[in-house]
């Protein structure tokens, strides 16, 4: 893979750390600033609050720079926002520097991947969009918990001055690696936003919030799932997590080799598979070995699925690729928020933290009878252009 497909890595490593590591000093944030605990954990919330609405605003805005500068400009936000965390002597301060931090987010990722796929040959833009993605994987696998240790061990703060760093080298990459004159399709936003209301990018989109939305409803709450129904000790769920992280990694690159093969296809025998995992894994999580298995696999099929569901909806708009990709990255977003709030408003009523599964895979039926529609609506239009 080029070098310059590394430096957009090297950012959304730094941008992954930055969404999550505040997740393992929650405690340390909010002893510091005098908050409550669930008070400081809508730092998490407020930061995809961020992404949603950024991702189409810096989209729009930037649509007719050229986007080296684009990608930078955005890194800059990013250390921006980081910086200002790091400063924020209030929780109304961290708040809105959360805001600021996480505006780039959509953009970043959704530009990035349509680079990706310009700087390789066709066949393997499904493998450029993994690695862009790549760098979230090791921000959970590396970075948020080497950033939760500095942050303990210095402060909470010096977390987002680590954060920061990382944005720096991303701008030496960028500027060292990334050539200036990649090429931009001219289009109007007229056009875009027609391209954009299209049914078959709709569903792609739709696509997105579903299976995120199944994913985010047992991952949100894997710790106490771990805890209370596995019985697994607080350091064991350390080791999980890790494991899982593994499997993110390893799904993201298999996802990239299935998705430059046969991308409908793979996709749709994934989401059936995650199915079957989901129903097992209500069934496996009760015992140890059984429910580490589970969820490796899980993890790996799941993540599998994020570089397809980008190149999916870039190939769906290709008049619009750079404003349908950052739009898929609200959808993800969109799809996480939902899933945490699914998971809590079950348990809330009374669902038991091992149902959890279920009501995830029966999040994925619906995307899978979503991906069903789409398989045949693209062999009719297969038909109808044969045909003529």
């Amino acid at each position: 893979m080029p070098l310059a497909i590394i430096a957009l890595t090297i950012a959304t490593f730094g941008i992954g750390t930055s969404e999550f590591v505040i997740m393992g000093l929650l405690p340390e944030v909010a002893h510091d600033l005098g908050v409550s605990i669930p008070k400081t954990g809508m730092l998490v919330s407020v930061y995809a609050l961020g992404v949603v609405i950024g991702a189409p605003l810096l989209a729009i805005a930037t649509a007719r720079v050229p986007r080296k500068s684009t990608l930078l400009g955005l890194i800059v936000l990013f250390i921006i926002g980081n910086v200002l965390c790091a400063l924020a002597e209030t929780y109304n301060l961290l708040m809105a520097a959360r805001i600021i931090a996480a505006l780039c987010h959509g953009t970043f990722f959704g530009l990035a991947s349509v680079v990706a796929t310009d700087l390789v040959q066709p066949n393997r833009r499904a493998r450029a969009i993994a690695l862009v993605f790549m760098g979230v994987t090791l921000a959970n696998v590396l970075g948020v918990p080497l950033g939760t240790a500095i942050g303990q061990a210095f402060g909470w703060r010096a977390a987002f001055w680590g954060v920061s760093a990382i944005g720096i080298i991303a701008i030496i990459a960028v500027i060292a690696w990334l050539p200036s004159n990649i090429p931009m399709k001219k289009i109007s936003p007229k056009l875009e936003f027609k391209t954009l209301m299209q049914k078959k990018v709709q569903t792609a989109l739709l696509l997105s919030v579903l299976t995120n939305t199944s994913l985010f409803t047992v991952f949100t709450y894997i710790a106490p799932l771990l805890r209370e129904v596995t019985r697994v000790s607080e350091h064991g769920v350390t080791i999980v997590l890790l494991i899982l992280g593994v499997g993110l990694s390893i799904g993201s690159i298999m996802g990239g080799r299935l998705g430059d093969k046969n991308l409908v296809g793979s996709m749709t025998r994934l989401i059936a598979i995650l199915i079957a995992i989901l129903l097992a894994l209500h069934y496996t999580i009760g015992f140890y070995l059984s429910a580490v298995m589970t969820l490796f696999i899980w993890s790996i099929v799941a993540f599998a699925l994020c570089p397809m569901l980008q190149l999916l909806v870039v190939d769906q708009a290709r008049d619009a690729p750079n404003l349908a990709s950052t739009f898929n990255q609200s959808a993800f977003n969109l799809g996480n928020a939902l899933g945490a709030w699914l998971g809590g408003t079950l348990l809330a009523f009374g669902l038991h933290l091992q149902q959890l599964p279920l009501a995830a895979m029966a999040v994925m039926a619906v995307a899978l009878v979503t991906m069903l529609r789409l398989r045949m609506h693209f062999r009719r239009t297969a038909i109808v252009q044969a045909i003529s």
